[in-house]
């Protein structure tokens, strides 16, 4: 039996890699984080427990890294949904795509991602990652398709406008609509209400 070669190794890394940040997110959306164990994001995922180990240095990489992963496969799907955009307005669509699927991940998984706020407040901002990197290229393209020409400034402001819209939605007794953050979004960069992902609900009347 012929050794396996290095890209089949790679690929069945990565497999098992993906199955342990799925997990991750399935079981503390569920439990929330302080219920869940490395050994319960084993099981889940199928692997042992040293595995998920050699991979991760901790539970709060392993979190950062999965919700990344989850917000850049959500936002990755949003910009390339067919139809492609196209025409003068392409760049903004793909702008209003990706503010929509932020914030929609925000409503959808609220016990994940206010997991996720908090850790990174709570300790030394974001775990660097393969996962964070996929997400940043992918809010780097919006952010260059809508036409910018200083990324490198204006990447950090929509990331930054981006977590406080989420924080907003997630704050506990007094949350935000949705529907008005991302008013306010669409009006710093001059989106129509109807791109993106356009919420049921009307677009709220300015106060």
């Amino acid at each position: 039996m012929s050794p396996r070669s290095a890209s089949v190794n790679e690929e069945l890394r990565q497999r098992s890699r993906a199955r342990i940040l799925q997990a991750t997110v399935d079981l503390v959306s569920e439990r929330g984080y302080e219920a869940t164990t490395l050994g319960d994001i084993a099981d889940q995922a199928g692997t042992a427990r040293g595995l998920v180990s050699y991979y991760f240095a901790g539970k709060r990489q392993l979190l950062q890294s999965a919700v990344h992963r989850a917000m850049h496969l959500r936002l990755g799907a949003a910009l390339d949904r067919e139809p492609l955009p196209t025409g003068p307005d392409a760049g903004r669509e793909l702008l209003a795509r990706a503010i929509d699927a932020i914030l929609s991940l925000a409503v959808e998984q609220p016990v994940l991602m206010r997991t996720h706020m908090a850790t990174i407040l709570q300790y030394e901002g974001f775990v660097q990652c393969q996962e964070q990197q996929q997400l940043a290229t992918l809010l780097r393209r919006a952010v260059i398709g809508y036409g910018s020409k200083d990324p490198d400034t204006d990447y950090p402001m929509l990331r930054a406008q981006l977590m406080g819209a989420v924080i907003a939605v997630l704050l506990p007794g007094a949350p935000l609509e949705r529907s008005r953050l991302r008013g306010d979004l669409f009006d710093r960069y001059g989106l129509e209400w109807d791109m993106g992902s356009p919420p049921d609900t009307p677009r709220p009347e300015d106060p």
